[in-house]
């Protein structure tokens, strides 16, 4: 019985702490989510066109970004997507990375 009971107040707790961890996601940090799923959604198309992974690495290294990060994080967002055995439609990949992305910064704060 002393069991049940400390299980309803760690659920108590749990549900009563849960509005104090509702974070919400910066504008930019949404931003950076929708440019990487932009990204993976291109590499996802190339992939199933039939491009290869080195053409592709090779032009987002003659691209233009404006930020220093974004080179480096394209080339690993289009790497990760081409190791992938995935077959969905860019759409779902672009879906996806968002998806995570966001869940990957809510669960950051």
């Amino acid at each position: 019985m002393r069991k049940m009971g400390l299980g309803v107040t760690a659920f108590v707790l749990m549900m009563a702490a849960l509005p104090v961890q509702a974070r919400t996601v910066s504008k930019q940090d949404v931003q950076v989510c929708k440019w990487g799923a932009g990204m993976a959604g291109v590499a996802q198309q190339s992939k199933l066109s039939g491009k290869t992974l080195y053409s592709q690495r090779r032009k987002l290294q003659a691209q233009k970004f404006s930020q220093p990060w974004m080179r480096k994080m394209a080339l690993g967002i289009t790497e990760q997507t081409y190791k992938s055995p995935s077959r969905l439609k860019p759409a779902a990949v672009k879906r996806t990375y968002y998806d995570g992305c966001i869940q990957h910064d809510l669960a950051r704060r």
